[in-house]
């Protein structure tokens, strides 16, 4: 493991999702992490999953939920980090729900009311909306009557960590704001909250690992090699011989497609023309072009 690597995986915080997915891959850090950014206390029934990858037909696009798991009451929760605004979030977070709802049933159910109730929770260090809120909470409510609610059981709820809105919340809550962009020992000494106490155990734990810094540094090197080919807007070329070594690492179209914030239309395009032309890449370059998927 080199130097690099590890001061990397030192200096990530909670909102950098790689450490949030494994941070909460603990049921009691989860628990305790959703019940201070809803304010309630939750008691989780099974252990949390992450990088939940869900598909309802090949045809349709997969998802990957950084944290997924259900409560007592049988309510689940699916929770994002999202640390960079790609101005495609609010739309997202409803594919994301319809997605997982779909998941919900089996083949032959035939009463919808056994569908789980679902809060997806999306965390983010910037305002989505623009209202200066620490939290937005959606719910389907009437035009006509916004005082009634649709009951469907389906809530939504946006996570702003440099809300504005601080004395509607509690000192607990606050200080988990603070502790999502700047986990460090500092933050969770400062603060009286046991649960922010129990996740900065964990991060520390996670931040000694040697088999989770292993599992960081492979992430990071695929990462720096996308940065040091100088990936820019038209360079195809570059793009396919990026796509083509991530394949073949095992990696599949949709995880390229976000790793690189391509459309997984064209990645899954490269990857059949990978398969048909062996990998090689001017193979490839030429047959893409000649099915004029370049604009």
């Amino acid at each position: 493991m080199t130097e690099k690597a590890v001061t990397k995986l030192e200096e990530l915080n909670l909102a950098d999702r790689f450490l949030f997915s494994e941070t909460m891959e603990d049921g009691e850090v989860y628990q305790a992490a959703v019940s201070i950014l809803l304010e309630n206390e939750i008691h989780l029934k099974d252990r949390p999953e992450t990088e939940k990858e869900l598909r309802v037909s090949p045809q349709l696009r997969q998802i990957r939920l950084d944290v997924v798991s259900m409560d007592r009451s049988g309510t689940i929760y699916c929770t994002e980090m999202q640390k960079r605004n790609t101005g495609n979030l609010k739309k997202r977070s409803r594919y994301y729900q319809a997605q997982l709802d779909v998941s919900l049933l089996e083949p032959c159910s035939k009463d919808f009311n056994l569908l789980s109730d679902s809060c997806f929770i999306l965390i983010a260090p910037f305002d989505l909306f623009g209202y200066g809120l620490y939290r937005y909470t959606f719910e389907g409510t009437c035009r006509e009557c916004p005082d009634l609610k649709i009951g469907d059981g389906a809530i939504r709820v946006f996570i702003n960590t440099k809300g504005e809105n601080g004395q509607e919340f509690s000192r607990e809550f606050l200080d988990f704001m603070e502790y999502i962009t700047a986990s460090t020992d500092e933050a969770a000494n400062k603060t009286d909250s046991r649960r922010i106490k129990l996740i900065h155990e964990r991060v520390r734990e996670i931040r000694k690992s040697e088999k989770t810094g292993v599992k960081y540094m492979q992430l990071w090197e695929e990462m720096a090699y996308v940065r040091e080919e100088g990936l820019e807007e038209g360079e195809n070329k570059k793009l396919i011989q990026i796509v083509c070594r991530m394949l073949q690492k095992g990696n599949g179209p949709e995880k390229i497609a976000d790793s690189l914030e391509e459309s997984i239309d064209y990645i899954k395009k490269i990857d059949r023309a990978a398969q048909e032309c062996a990998y090689d890449c001017d193979k490839i370059y030429a047959k893409l072009a000649g099915e004029q998927v370049y604009g």
